[in-house]
């Protein structure tokens, strides 16, 4: 009996850990407290490097998530949701962007607060909105300015 009791016990042990990492899973990802949050909602250009869970950041602080992506098949326009933690007020006036932490690092989106004495509302939309900006678009344009420059002086000499 006192092997099937080891069993037994042993076998409670995995579950109450493997219950344990599903619900610290399920905080990260966003999954459980849900009324801790509002929801506002953004449209931008390009949201390349963005995906359902990416962090929301304000002041560089980790303030919520994106919920939800979709194409809105009338603007072209990428349509977020973003979650945010409440008690957290955004100012009416804010500005919603995709920034990148670096050359090689990941996406995020931030929030650059306002001076409006009023705030967002739950379910409010951000109309300011900067999307996601390509690095290899942006070099593009810098090789082909610097061209450019370099026939122009070429010509006047």
């Amino acid at each position: 009996m006192s092997e099937n009791a080891t069993e037994v016990l042993t076998g409670a042990g995995v579950l109450a850990v493997a219950l344990g990492f599903l619900i610290y899973a399920g905080q990260g990802v966003g999954l459980t407290g849900g009324a801790d949050n509002y929801e506002l909602t953004a449209s931008f250009r390009s949201v390349e490097g963005i995906t359902v869970g990416t962090d929301v950041r304000l002041a560089g602080v980790k303030v919520g998530t994106v919920t939800s992506l979709a194409l809105n098949p009338v603007s072209f326009f990428a349509d977020a949701t973003v979650t945010v933690k409440k008690g957290i007020a955004i100012p009416e006036d804010s500005t919603i962007l995709v920034t990148s932490e670096g050359l090689l690092g990941g996406s995020f989106v931030e929030i650059l607060p306002g001076g409006s004495p009023s705030d967002l509302e739950p379910g409010s939309e951000i109309e300011d909105t900067q999307g996601a900006v390509s690095l290899i678009a942006l070099l593009m344009k810098f090789v082909g300015a610097a061209a450019g420059n370099g026939d122009a002086e070429s010509a006047t000499q």
